[in-house]
């Protein structure tokens, strides 16, 4: 069958998809054609895909400047205005919410149409449009009392937000998303634009799998954000909408963990079509770490932040090393907040244990870094992604973590402790230190569950059940004249030939 990936290349776990995670589906589904659809952080040079196999690549630049074109007609105008004013309403009227799909799909009929849509974002009536309907009374953001510097700087990142609408990708043909009989959205966001719009202009459906939800990294990052905030406000209600819309309308949903179903369903997603499978990493048939170190060490691996809290780690060693004086720690992690590693040097300074701990700076690999230790630790007090965890897991290494997140749900074999409790870490890590045996059974367990859970086969495995259900459920005939045939390309009886010749005759008599 013929699918597309749809990624976003401005985000991180979309960088990632695109060169890794994508890779490695593409690679273990051969039996299907692939066609990836990217969208670009600027009109730069694009990064390489690192994705082999593809029958296409299709880029669309979202962020930066506007692609050059022509605003609708007079005419024309009135129905652009519609259709926007309607989708403003839905941002910041409460009542409204309803609209905002209707009002999505309008814009993308409009703009396949004449290709105005781009200029008519970016023109003094959709700015005038935006404006009256954010200073209404009764709108979410009125009170923060938007300026015209705001509505200027929220139109144009609307714009940008919108761009994929206009994508040239929604033709029938080979290279359109409505020749496809599936779409594959990875990561979320704006990247799931062009698969509502072809289930909305062509009835395709599509998967959801997001490894660190979309929604919550804008909320984590429009905090820092250099705009006040009834603009922050208005972005990041367009993206709590368009999660929301997406998730309504996606057939399949796929998160990486138990922890994202759960923010998912929070967000209106459906658990009948809420399927979890692992993100796979070819980690799993990597050698397990060699001997332990002659001293017993701890290992802490993580961005030194606030969020990891390595400052519970260093009050928690003090009291290992307070009954354990050989004891060492070794942090590996890179500055995640500007001072922060001095902030620590410092702690460690005063708590008399400067000369036990070494701040090891980013690791050459991260199973480098888990081999100087005796036992892996991690006090973070959010764990949204399993990865880091299910890498410690297959070095072998026992590992003690703080129970929040997904941590629960990963580890299994190892030791949970509550966050923010100096004493329980510190007690777990001394029951671990002082027990080789127990060290080694928990070490062992948790590699062969990361090898089960983690595995690259378990994923292709899960996502070729998957796409082959989801395609069962439509028809392999066209409705009309002019659908595409549906859930293959052509029928089953075309492959069928004497000598491995298709035959497009039987295919046509039937």
């Amino acid at each position: 069958m013929r699918i597309a990936l749809l990624t976003e290349g401005s985000h991180t776990n979309a960088q990632r998809g695109g060169g890794g995670w994508c890779g490695r589906l593409v690679g273990g589904l051969p039996e299907h054609e692939f066609r990836l659809y990217r969208l670009l952080p600027g009109d730069g040079p694009a990064p390489p895909t690192g994705v082999r196999g593809l029958h296409g690549v299709h880029e669309l630049p979202i962020w930066g400047r506007r692609p050059a074109g022509r605003g609708p007609t007079a005419l024309r105008r009135r129905g652009y205005l519609r259709a926007y004013e309607e989708l403003v309403r839905a941002l910041v009227m409460p009542g409204e919410r309803a609209g905002f799909g209707p009002a999505l799909y309008r814009l993308a009929a409009l703009g396949r149409e004449d290709d105005a849509l781009p200029a008519f974002l970016a023109s003094g009536h959709a700015h005038r449009a935006l404006e009256r309907i954010w200073r209404m009374p009764g709108a979410d953001t009125a009170g923060g009392g938007p300026q015209v510097r705001d509505v200027l700087v929220a139109a144009d990142l609307l714009e940008q937000c919108l761009r994929p609408l206009s994508a040239p990708w929604y033709g029938t043909g080979p290279a359109g998303l409505g020749g496809a009989d599936l779409c594959h959205v990875v990561g979320g966001g704006p990247a799931a634009l062009p698969a509502l719009v072809a289930r909305e202009l062509h009835g395709v459906p599509f998967v959801v799998t997001e490894h660190g939800l979309h929604l919550r990294e804008q909320y984590r990052g429009y905090r820092s954000a250099p705009y006040r905030w009834p603009v922050r406000a208005l972005l990041l209600s367009f993206f709590r909408q368009l999660t929301e819309e997406t998730y309504r309308q996606a057939a399949v949903l796929t998160p990486g963990s138990d922890y994202d179903r759960q923010w998912q369903r929070h967000c209106g997603g459906d658990p009948v079509r809420t399927r979890i499978v692992h993100e796979g990493t070819p980690a799993t048939g990597r050698d397990a770490a060699g001997a332990e170190p002659e001293a017993p060490t701890l290992v802490w691996a993580g961005a030194l932040e606030p969020g990891r809290d390595p400052e519970l780690m260093l009050h928690a060693f003090a009291q290992v090393r307070a009954e354990l004086p050989e004891a060492r720690l070794r942090m590996y992690g890179e500055e995640g907040a500007p001072g922060y590693l001095a902030h620590c040097e410092a702690i460690a300074d005063r708590l008399g244990i400067a000369g036990a701990v070494e701040f090891a700076g980013r690791p050459e690999s991260l199973a480098a870094a888990w081999e100087p230790g005796s036992v892996v630790v991690f006090s973070a007090l959010a764990q949204r992604s399993p990865r880091l965890l299910a890498d410690a897991m297959l070095s072998g290494r026992a590992v003690v973590a703080t129970e929040v997140g997904v941590a629960g749900e990963v580890l299994g074999a190892g030791l949970l402790v509550p966050p923010r409790s100096p004493r329980a870490l510190a007690g777990a890590c001394l029951a671990l230190l002082r027990d080789r045996e127990r060290r080694s059974r928990l070490g062992l367990a948790g590699r062969l569950r990361a090898q089960e859970r983690f595995g690259v086969e378990p994923v292709v495995g899960a996502f070729r059940e998957i796409y082959l259900e989801l395609v069962s459920r439509y028809p392999a005939f066209p409705a009309g004249p002019g659908t595409p045939a549906r859930p293959f390309a052509r029928p089953a009886e075309y492959w069928v030939a004497a000598g491995g010749t298709p035959l497009p005759a039987l295919a046509e008599a039937v």
